[in-house]
């Protein structure tokens, strides 16, 4: 699973990274995690806000953060 974290690297962006790496942890998902803090780069996926979670090149989250449970689910789709 290849999975990209955009955000400028503000708190929130920061904290959907801990979030999706604590899900990916507890769920033993063999997951390639990214964090993409460059803007050109995060406008290039079109993304209207961040943070954004992109999993598998389709955008799952844009503008909040989930709670760990709500991540996992999105996972295991």
């Amino acid at each position: 699973m290849k999975i990209k974290v955009l955000g400028s690297g503000c708190a929130k962006c920061n904290h959907l990274e801990k979030v999706t790496r604590q899900a990916v942890t507890e769920l033993k998902i063999d997951a390639n995690i990214e964090k993409i803090e460059d803007i050109v780069k995060i406008m290039g996926y079109g993304v209207m806000s961040t943070p954004s979670l992109i999993v598998n090149d389709k955008i799952l989250i844009s503008g909040y953060v989930p709670s760990i449970s709500k991540m996992k689910k999105l996972l295991l789709k």
